[in-house]
């Protein structure tokens, strides 16, 4: 009976001991693993939960910064970049063979299998210090979210005028009492479900957005407020200074707005090999950059028409809109629940690359490496490991921690985008392709991949320094134990 119930538990991460003699070929894939059952749908839904996020909140603060011509132009360009370096990685999954080569399971391993050397160990740091800024930005974000409809409560009772101040630290701890519940979810390969609520959910508070900005242009109040070609005006609403350095923070806010090659490897092994999984996942990435740069261009636009050139950070949390204040409310709360689930997408592979390093280095420990098996009603056999509970436990109060240090939503959404955009969206796919490829040096294609590629640096480096500066800004004026400037 208990092997029945560990067979069809979700929580499980089942092995080849699981299987009978007869069944093996069956249920396992061509790396001994348990056979993947991902599709191109469930994919998609990964990517939409990591991409859709919080970023498109900022959108409409961006464009404002970069105007008309230059902000829908950004947006697009990233997102042609982002399709283009996905569909390059996406062919590494499998190497040196694209569709018959030796699975690859996590970025480091194709950079490992292709390129080999000191640039593993830089992408695991920038894949692993990414992901780790990324958890802290969603424990940011989720918590004004959850602020923000204590605060619509209070405008609607008390008046808009009213301050209405509260800290955001014990809804940070709130999210980190469910994220580490969720963290014992055992691996990526369990999260379908909670991607697909995620997706859900982010296209719930998109929508809502869009429409209140709808609604506000068509009512004709957003035509009082000033938009222009170039976005804000230098000497009317910033110096000549601080157009340059928002300017710089917008484009970071958009980078990171696209992010989701951190965990594209990751998310393809969920995949099953048949249809080739390279061609599932360049689907995927399609409908997923597709669908997100349709939300994003019709967010930004329409949220800078509405706000013009002093739309809030945060659309939805800093107040651009007051009323219907329950609608305000639900949106928030789906802003929330999503975030809780693209927590676990970015935070997984991180999980992952601890355990298996610490079972490698420890192989006979038992406080790692041993499974206690603990009945769940309803869900079968769930195995508690003791290093896993702890170790997830932590790293989830750290990121609470640091977040409470750090709760300055676009200079830190700006910064993160930045430091992750050009090593592990175009440095690394580039560099990766060519080697697979065999690409000749100085030729045409290799000439122009490497141009794509330091151009990209140059708009990391600048994206960083804005980010940088409107962080130290924040930090000279920020007061403890009151809302930070969404």
């Amino acid at each position: 009976m208990a092997r029945e119930m560990q067979k069809s538990s979700m929580f499980i991460d089942q092995t080849t001991a699981d299987y009978e003699n007869g069944d093996a070929q069956k249920n396992l894939d061509d790396d001994g693993r348990p056979k993947r059952t991902g599709t191109w749908i469930t994919a998609s839904a990964h990517i939409i939960t990591a991409v859709i996020g919080s970023g498109v909140l900022s959108l409409a603060w961006a464009i404002a910064q970069l105007g008309w011509v230059a902000g829908p132009a950004v947006l697009m360009i990233f997102s042609f970049i982002t399709y283009f370096t996905s569909t390059l990685l996406a062919d590494c999954y499998r190497a040196p063979d694209p569709i018959h080569g030796k699975r690859n399971y996590t970025y480091m391993d194709v950079v490992r299998a292709y390129l080999g050397g000191r640039k593993v160990q830089l992408c695991g740091l920038a894949q692993y210090a990414n992901l780790l800024g990324i958890t802290i930005g969603y424990t940011i974000t989720a918590s004004i979210s959850m602020v923000a409809v204590k605060r619509s409560n209070c405008f609607h009772n008390h008046g808009h005028e009213t301050k209405c101040q509260t800290s955001n630290n014990p809804f940070m701890i709130i999210f980190a009492c469910f994220q580490i519940i969720l963290s014992q979810i055992p691996n990526f390969h369990e999260l379908s479900w909670l991607s697909i609520l995620a997706a859900i959910m982010s296209f719930a508070y998109s929508s809502i957005g869009l429409g209140l900005s709808i609604a506000k242009v068509a009512g004709g109040s957003g035509h009082l407020n000033t938009t222009s070609l170039t976005g804000v005006t230098v000497g009317v609403d910033v110096s000549s200074t601080d157009k340059i350095w928002k300017t710089f923070q917008a484009v970071g806010n958009i980078a990171f707005a696209y992010a989701f090659s951190t965990v594209l490897v990751e998310i393809q092994d969920t995949l099953k090999s048949s249809p080739p999984e390279n061609k599932s996942m360049k689907r995927a990435s399609g409908i997923g950059v597709m669908t997100t740069t349709l939300f994003y261009v019709l967010c930004g636009i329409l949220g800078y028409a509405a706000f013009g050139n002093d739309a809030p950070g945060n659309f939805l949390t800093g107040f651009g809109f007051y009323e219907p204040f329950w609608l305000i409310d639900f949106a928030n709360v789906c802003i929330a629940i999503h975030l809780i689930g693209a927590y676990q997408v970015f935070a997984q592979p991180l999980f992952g690359f601890v355990e298996k390093m610490c079972k490698g280095r420890y192989p006979h420990n038992a406080f790692i490496v041993r499974e206690h098996a603990i009945n769940v009603p309803f869900c079968g056999v769930y195995y508690l490991n003791f290093f896993r509970l702890i170790w997830r436990t932590t790293y989830v109060i750290v990121t609470a921690v640091l977040a409470m240090l750090f709760p300055f939503f676009n200079d830190f959404l700006g910064l993160i985008g930045a430091g992750s955009f050009w090593p592990l969206t175009v440095y690394f796919p580039i560099e990766i392709h060519i080697a697979q490829s065999k690409i000749p040096k100085y030729s045409f294609k290799w000439v122009w991949l490497k141009i794509l590629s330091w151009v990209c640096l140059v708009v990391s480096l600048i994206a960083a320094a804005g980010s940088i500066q409107g962080l130290i800004h924040s930090l000279s004026v920020y007061k403890p134990f009151q809302t930070p400037e969404e």
